[in-house]
């Protein structure tokens, strides 16, 4: 059988041949999350340290507090949206508004907001700070003149321009992205805009902790206790969540290295946002090519800026429980992801952008 010993040569040498890259490989990243582990440590320590002086009470009557506007794109979210806009005007903060962008919804999303909160159409000029494919047709607030909510209603042209057309029509400082089926703790926005007042003029962009929703006890729009799912797919995504935030990006945050902040929980400075001609319509991977074009542009115009994570803020939102759904959105993480390294393929091992190009890009 001189073919099967031909067979064995040939898969000895391929095996052979590719032993000691494997085994680099594998050194390296190990390596890599030691480091990561040994990071987050530091940066959970610090935050364990800061914890007694946090001081929510005096930002929640603090004047110097930035304004936040909540933007939540929505297509097709009749189910929920009452109880998720609901949860959003209520969260802890002295001074923050609601922008609820309909998407071309073809329920009845946008009655039930109407009918909940009395809306009434009014004659408003939508600011062209950043681009958009799709205007709004309508623009809503509350009768009562004092609930600071915001609906526009728009033909269909996706989440990332919608949430465009929520950019220019923010009136705070600071813009926090967010899906309308997300959950958000009660003092989310105070702890998320933190970084933001210790640091004002570097502090560009700040994102929590993203959490899975699936199997806890949630009433109106808050979740009153956290449970395991119990389906095993969603079992390990729960852990896989907790490893992604509380170590990757809180090493990544350390060195100033972090590359992406979750599109289901962000705040960026509105004026950040505005100079880099807000989020990219036509990426698929579109916070994390916000993040990349944020640090680009910033490095080379020689600005000082950071772009941090913290621990606390913490976003519920549901996982997949079944295996088609999780192979698409997978399939879409991971389109995205090649997309903007593609596209941003000159920050690799370019010293010019420091540890982002030698370390941060390669890496991923």
């Amino acid at each position: 059988m001189e073919w099967l010993e031909l067979l064995r040569g040939a898969v000895a040498g391929i095996l052979a041949f590719i032993a000691v890259p494997v085994l680099i490989y594998f050194l390296l990243i190990n390596t890599s999350y030691l480091v990561m582990i040994v990071l987050a440590a530091v940066d959970f320590v610090a935050y364990r340290r800061r914890i007694p002086f946090a001081g929510r009470e005096e930002l929640m009557h603090s004047r110097t507090m930035p304004g936040i506007s909540v933007v939540a794109p929505m297509h097709n979210e009749e189910v929920g949206i009452r109880v998720a806009v609901e949860s959003f005007l209520s969260l802890q903060h002295p001074r923050h508004e609601v922008i609820v962008v309909d998407d071309g919804s073809t329920d009845n999303g946008f009655e039930v907001l109407r009918r909940a909160f009395d809306l009434v159409p009014v004659s408003r000029q939508m600011p062209e700070d950043v681009p958009v494919r799709e205007a709004p047709t309508s623009i809503h607030v509350p009768r009562d003149g004092r609930t600071r909510l915001t609906v526009v209603r728009k033909r269909n042209s996706g989440r990332s321009d919608s949430t465009n057309v929520g950019v220019n029509l923010a009136r705070e400082d600071l813009v926090l992205f967010v899906d309308s089926d997300s959950i958000l703790d009660p003092g989310a926005l105070l702890t998320v805009s933190r970084p933001f007042i210790e640091d004002p003029i570097s502090t560009v962009a700040a994102g929590g902790v993203i959490r899975a929703v699936n199997g806890c006890r949630v009433k109106g729009g808050r979740v009153l206790e956290v449970r395991m799912p119990g389906n095993p797919l969603a079992d390990i995504q729960v852990m896989e969540y907790l490893r992604a935030f509380h170590l990757g990006r809180a090493g990544w945050s350390r060195i100033n290295a972090l590359l992406l902040i979750s599109g289901a929980f962000g705040v960026f400075r509105r004026d950040a946002l505005v100079s880099v001609g807000g989020l990219d319509a036509s990426s698929i991977g579109e916070d994390f090519e916000l993040v990349m074009r944020l640090h680009r542009t910033f490095r080379k115009q020689r600005r000082p800026y950071r772009v941090t994570f913290l621990t606390e803020p913490i976003c519920w939102t549901e996982v997949p429980s079944t295996l088609p759904v999780l192979r698409r959105q997978r399939a879409r993480w991971h389109r995205g992801l090649w997309e903007t390294l593609w596209a941003y393929r000159d920050m690799l091992f370019n010293p010019r952008y420091g540890r982002l190009g030698l370390v941060a890009v390669p890496y991923y």
